[in-house]
C-alpha cells in the first residue's frame, strides 16, 4: 500500500490522505482550513471517479468539511464511511459553512444531499471490507462520534489517528487503542510540544470563576464551539452540581438534538441527559435580549467569537464589571477572541471598544497534550514508520524527531503531496 499526503500536513486545518492498494483507492478524511474573510484552503485534488471511499475521521470540518466535493455528480461505487453521530453532525457543519462561506466552495447543498446518498455508516470494532481490504474504526474520544482508522491489507496495516483523546471527558469515552499490530502510523502533533492544565484543575478554577461572578450579582458567557465543547462544558457544570442556572444558544441546540439520538456514543448519557434537559434553551431575540440581565452561565457559540449569538452576548456583556467571559476553546491568530484575550477590547462595527468584564481562558481542549501522545507511542504493537501530522511546523518535525530518538521508529513530517510506501 502506499499513502499520499494530500492537505498540508504542518499545519492545523485540511487533513486528507490518500491509500493506493492498487486495485483500490481510499481516502481517509478530505477537510478544508477556514480562514477568517478569506478563501478556505482545500487539499490536494483527486478525481472522485478513481476513489472507491472516503472514511470519516469526525465531523470537524477541518477533517470532513470538502468531502461534498467528492460527491459533485452521480458517482457509481463510491461511498461515504463512518459512524452515525459523524454523519449528522457533518451535516450540520457542513450546511453551516455553506451558509456562511458558499460563494467560496465549490459544492452546495445538493452535494450534500448525494454525499447523504452514498453515506455507509459504521460501528466501532465493525470490520468494513472492501475488495481484500479491511477498515476499522475505533473510538477516539475526541467528539461524539469521532474515531481512529485501521487500514489493513495483505499483511500491512495503517494506523491514523485523526483527532485523539485518550483521557477521555465528562462527555466521551478515552480512545480505544487497541487496534493491534501496526505497520504505518499517522499521529496528530497539536500539542506535541505542551502539556495542558490537567482538566480537573481546569474544571475547578471554572467553577470558581463562575460561582464568583454570579454570586456577586454578574452573568458568565463561555462562547464555545457548538459540537462537543458547548456540550462538554455543560456536562461539566451538571457533574459538579452547580447551583446556577445554565443557559444555552446558538448552534449548539442543534447539536444537542443530535446527541440526544446517539446515547450509546456518550460516556455517561444520564448526566448528559440532565445537563442538557436542565439547561434553558434560548429560541428567540426577545429571551437573548432579556437573559443577558439576569445572573447565570450561557453557553454559546462561537467559540472564538467569530459570528453567532455570541456577537450578541459579548457586546452586551462587555459593558460592565460585573461580568465575566470564560475562554474554553483555542482562540486563533487574528480572531476576535485572540484579540479579546491578549489586548481586552472588542470590535463592534469596525469601532474597538474595551471589554470591562472579567475575562479568564480556560484549557479544554479535546486532543492529547504531549505526555498522552507519548502514551499512545507507548502502546505500540509492532515497529511502525512514523508520520506526524496535524500541528504548526516545529510541532511535528520535533515529535518527529523525539520519536525516532525515543523508540527507534523511523519518523518524519510529511510535506503535501509526499507518498510513502508500506
Amino acid at each position: 500500500m502506499k499513502v499520499t499526503v494530500l492537505g498540508a500536513a504542518k499545519e492545523v486545518g485540511r487533513s486528507g490522505f490518500l491509500v493506493d492498494a492498487g486495485h483500490k483507492k481510499i481516502l481517509m478524511d478530505y477537510g478544508v482550513l477556514l480562514k477568517r474573510d478569506r478563501e478556505p484552503a482545500f487539499p490536494l485534488h483527486v478525481k472522485p471517479k478513481e476513489i472507491d471511499a472516503v472514511i470519516l475521521t469526525h465531523a470537524h470540518l477541518d477533517h470532513s468539511g470538502f468531502v461534498p466535493s467528492l460527491f459533485l455528480s452521480d458517482i457509481i461505487g463510491l461511498q461515504a464511511l463512518g459512524t452515525p453521530p459523524t454523519f449528522d453532525l457533518s451535516y450540520l457543519l457542513i450546511e453551516d459553512m455553506i451558509k456562511i462561506s458558499g460563494f467560496y466552495l465549490p459544492f452546495e447543498y445538493l452535494d450534500v444531499m448525494n454525499m447523504k446518498n452514498h453515506s455507509r455508516e459504521l460501528a466501532y470494532r465493525e470490520p468494513y471490507l472492501l475488495d481484500g481490504i479491511q477498515i476499522n474504526l475505533f473510538e477516539s474520544g475526541h467528539v461524539l462520534g469521532g474515531a481512529t482508522i485501521t487500514v489493513s491489507h495483505e499483511n500491512k496495516t495503517i494506523f491514523y489517528t485523526g483527532d485523539i483523546n485518550t483521557r477521555g471527558s465528562k462527555l466521551l469515552r478515552p480512545a480505544d487503542l487497541n487496534v493491534g499490530e501496526i505497520d504505518l502510523m499517522i499521529i496528530e502533533s497539536t500539542y506535541s510540544q505542551s502539556d495542558q492544565t490537567p482538566r480537573e484543575q481546569s474544571e475547578h478554577d471554572l467553577l470558581s470563576f463562575a460561582n464568583q461572578i454570579i454570586e456577586d450579582g454578574g452573568t458568565v458567557f463561555i462562547p464555545a464551539f457548538s459540537v462537543e465543547r458547548a456540550q462538554e462544558i455543560a456536562c461539566v457544570l451538571q457533574a459538579h452540581k452547580f447551583p446556577h442556572r445554565v443557559v444555552m444558544d446558538g448552534m449548539a441546540l442543534k447539536a444537542n438534538e443530535i446527541m440526544l439520538r446517539h446515547p450509546s456514543f456518550l460516556r455517561d448519557p444520564d448526566t448528559f441527559k440532565d445537563a442538557i434537559t436542565r439547561a434553558e434553551w434560548i429560541k428567540g431575540w426577545n429571551r437573548r435580549k432579556k437573559v443577558v440581565n439576569e445572573p447565570c452561565v450561557i453557553i454559546s457559540p462561537a467559540g472564538m467569537l467569530v459570528g453567532g449569538s455570541a456577537v450578541h452576548y459579548l457586546q452586551e456583556l462587555s459593558k460592565s464589571d460585573k461580568n465575566g467571559i470564560a475562554l474554553v476553546s483555542y482562540q486563533g491568530e487574528g480572531t476576535p477572541g485572540r484579540m479579546l484575550l491578549e489586548k481586552g477590547v472588542s470590535s463592534f462595527q469596525g469601532k474597538l471598544t474595551k471589554c470591562h468584564a472579567a475575562v479568564r481562558q480556560f484549557e479544554f481542549s479535546g486532543h492529547n497534550s504531549r505526555a498522552e501522545l507519548f502514551e499512545i507511542l507507548n502502546t505500540v504493537k509492532g515497529s511502525p514508520e512514523v508520520l506526524t501530522v496535524h500541528g504548526d511546523g516545529k510541532a511535528c518535525t520535533d515529535f518527529a524527531r523525539e520519536i525516532q530518538e525515543k523508540y527507534g521508529f523511523k519518523a518524519h513530517a510529511p510535506e503535501a503531496g509526499e507518498t510513502v510506501q508500506v
